[in-house]
């Protein structure tokens, strides 16, 4: 029988916000509400952080989770995620923890305001739709065949040129998000990166979508769970 394994992967060196990971965002630090809502999900075996830093270690400890060794050449804001992805998946697998036909799911602590029904939706819909992975998006503001520009040699004309004259006439757009990732152990070993293969879509909520990477990301989070007390 496949295991679920849940992943995250939380670097010590963040530039936006100074340790945004360990940094408290309502009454835990935020890459506890990662860990925590991993080991609600039913089908989820087992939880992993991997990190290179000592005090996302032992927060992460501390709330539940098991921990990789991050390697410090994977730990640099210019080396790709997807690498680290390979790391995890290949050192479990080396330490017999896991086999390739076992699931991974990614939540990074970004998206502290994903839900329980999110994470779910995307893990159903790998196991139930041919796919390599199974990425979240939430439908985009804007759109390439409509209201998006890219500079070309006569001046700026539409991302993608079309015909189109009203926004609900041009094809949906999504903005993929750092809600959630699912795809299996094998395909991470093989593939070159996360839209790599046969790619599914779960959409969540723009509430849901919230990535933390500036100050004023991290203000609106604490807004919103406020609103929910």
């Amino acid at each position: 029988m496949r295991k679920v394994f849940a992943f995250i992967f939380a670097r010590g060196g963040s530039k936006g916000v100074k340790k945004k990971n360990i940094r408290v965002l309502g009454e835990k630090p935020l890459i506890c509400w990662s860990i925590d809502l991993a080991n609600r999900m039913e089908f989820v075996d087992s939880t992993y952080v991997s990190t290179d830093d000592s005090e996302i270690s032992e927060v992460s400890t501390r709330n539940g989770a098991m921990l990789i060794k991050r390697p410090d050449y994977l730990a640099s804001d210019s080396a790709p995620e997807w690498l680290a992805w390979q790391h995890a998946v290949n050192y479990l697998i080396e330490e017999g923890s896991a086999t390739p036909n076992d699931i991974f799911i990614s939540l990074p602590a970004t998206s502290p305001l994903r839900t329980y029904d999110d994470i779910n939706g995307a893990y159903q819909k790998y196991v139930e739709v041919d796919s390599d992975i199974v990425v979240t998006g939430v439908l985009s503001h804007r759109n390439p065949y409509f209201n998006m520009l890219k500079k070309g040699d006569s001046g700026y004309g539409l991302v993608i040129p079309s015909d189109v004259s009203r926004r609900q006439d041009a094809p949906e757009c999504y903005d993929i998000t750092t809600v959630c990732y699912v795809t299996s152990f094998k395909h991470i070993q093989s593939a070159k990166g996360v839209l790599d293969g046969k790619v599914e879509l779960h959409s969540v909520s723009q509430r849901s979508a919230l990535d933390i990477d500036t100050e004023q990301d991290f203000r609106l989070a604490e807004f919103l769970l406020q609103e929910m007390v």
